[in-house]
């Protein structure tokens, strides 16, 4: 499979730089069975009752951080926390960092660098970690992605903006975008509906956003996070499975997580570790009937990730639709509601 094959053109108008006003007003496009257009406040009553809904509650710290080292300034995007104050991180001007460089951050606040591999360091930070969060709320800034532009920093309302309302763990460096749409209301509207809710958490990295570089789709190396399943949710998963009730992931990272989890008999086991599961198309879903997730960067694997789940043909001819009709792109974007395929 080539890379070229998941290529699309998208009008750069179309990458949306602010979130839909209220969130549950951002438009989605149904691709269950004919293709329609809808808003997100539409879900109570076009999802199948006893549905399952299961979202993403991690927290996304302000991981954004401009440091320097002598007089080279070096910005630095912090993607996975490695334990004993080192977290892994893409750098800019990366090229001017070597072993055992010093960057200062503001104050007392620096890093030395353990390991460089390209852009993405190994960074071990000088303080404690009851420190370390407190340190990121003075220097650090929401991690908003590249295509979203601003003058200067992120300002006040990405802070809000940047965040689900099921926010709970800290330790994403992006935030889980579909979730995003959500607001109290919408969910007390589900609940009258009869669709129930559940939560894990996966720390969605910065790699999130790195194109996919390599000719063939086979030679990407995909980027690792850490996720947790509860015992607790798990069994409810798999209650709802055995009543014959849809699973409805809530985003991509949902979907990741609970395929990484999934047993070969389509159970599902409860989860804490590492997962750097790459789903192109070919790959046989266990869990997930249903997928409500943002339109998708070209060339990524992401976009990979639903031509997979919801066939590549159809996701094709989907994106022409929502670019024809002005949908809006990406992290602050509009949504899919996908069926899977390969039932």
């Amino acid at each position: 499979m080539k890379t070229s094959d998941f290529d699309f053109d998208l009008p750069g108008e179309l990458i949306a730089q602010r979130p839909a006003v209220p969130r549950n007003s951002a438009r989605l496009l149904d691709l269950r069975e004919q293709p329609a257009d809808r808003v997100i406040a539409d879900l109570p009553g076009i999802l199948e009752p006893g549905s399952l809904l299961v979202v993403n509650d991690t927290s996304v710290i302000p991981a954004q951080l401009e440091g320097h080292r002598g007089e080279a300034k070096i910005g630095v995007t912090l993607h996975k926390n490695e334990g004993a104050g080192e977290w892994l991180a893409f750098a800019k001007n990366a090229r001017r960092l070597k072993l055992g460089d010093v960057i200062e951050f503001g104050g007392d606040f620096a890093a030395e660098v353990m390991t460089r591999d390209g852009a993405e360091v190994r960074l071990r930070f000088n303080i404690s970690a009851e420190s370390f969060r407190d340190a990121l709320e003075e220097y650090g800034r929401p991690p908003l992605p590249p295509y979203i532009k601003r003058s200067e920093a992120p300002d006040q309302d990405d802070v809000a903006d940047y965040q689900t309302m099921f926010a709970a763990h800290e330790g994403a460096v992006a935030a889980p975008t579909a979730g995003l749409h959500f607001t109290p209301d919408l969910v007390r509207e589900l609940d009258t509906a009869g669709l129930s809710l559940v939560s894990l958490t996966l720390h969605v990295g910065a790699g999130t956003f790195l194109p996919v570089t390599a000719d063939s789709v086979r030679d990407h190396k995909m980027h690792y996070e850490y996720g947790e399943i509860s015992d607790a949710v798990a069994g409810q998963i798999n209650a709802a499975r055995a009543d014959n009730r849809k699973i409805v992931a809530i985003g991509t990272t949902v979907l990741r997580l609970l395929e990484s989890a999934a047993k070969l008999d389509g159970s599902l086991p409860p989860f804490r570790g590492d997962t750097n599961l790459f789903i192109t198309p070919g790959y046989s879903f266990r869990i997930v009937d249903q997928l409500l997730t943002n339109f998708h960067l070209p060339r990524s694997t992401l976009f990979m990730l639903v031509c997979a789940f919801a066939g590549m043909e159809r996701m094709h001819g989907a994106y022409t639709h929502a670019i024809e009709n002005r949908y809006r792109f990406f992290s602050y974007g509009d949504a899919t509601l996908l069926e899977r395929r390969n039932r």
